[in-house]
């Protein structure tokens, strides 16, 4: 699988196009749709996944057709076209907060749920009890795992945890 990172909006959000042969699944796609597309190319796009509804992750999502989140994903393994994943409710950022994890490539889809150095703000529809509980939830998977953040550089899930679990 391979993962373009496209950053998009006065936040800088990450967007994440995942490329399977001819086929995406595009993450987050917060604004500035033409720049994504650019990405996407001619390849067919077979979902797009929200980690959350902030609109700094939403913003270019009604340009798009098969969207998924919290709503209409199951926690536990899902399947959209070749792209096969384990959803994991982390509620705390907010709410509706979830992890997409490609346990074959070793790499989770965060949102604003994990940073490099940090964790996402609770004062916009979230709680920080609940993200206790998100970060002793994720702190099971291994460590080796990559983390790409809503915001930001890539991290390690053994390097963030390590700093997490006082909280």
């Amino acid at each position: 699988m391979k993962i373009d990172r496209v950053i998009v909006g006065d936040l800088q959000t990450n967007c994440y196009v995942l490329s399977i042969r001819n086929n995406c699944l595009v993450i987050d796609p917060g604004d500035e749709y033409n720049k994504i597309k650019q990405v996407i190319n001619n390849k067919n796009v077979v979902g797009v996944i929200v980690t959350h509804n902030h609109f700094d992750h939403v913003g270019a999502l009604n340009c798009f057709d098969n969207i998924y989140d919290y709503h209409n994903l199951k926690e536990g393994i899902n399947n959209i076209g070749e792209f096969n994943f384990e959803v994991i409710y982390t509620p705390g950022h907010t709410d509706d907060s979830i992890v997409i994890y490609f346990k074959d490539n070793c790499v989770m889809f965060v949102g604003d749920f994990i940073f490099k150095d940090g964790v996402g703000r609770t004062d916009l529809g979230g709680d920080y009890h609940d993200l206790v509980s998100s970060i002793k939830k994720i702190s099971k998977y291994d460590k080796d795992i990559t983390l790409y953040p809503g915001h930001g550089d890539s991290t390690k899930l053994g390097r963030e945890i390590e700093k997490l679990v006082r909280l």
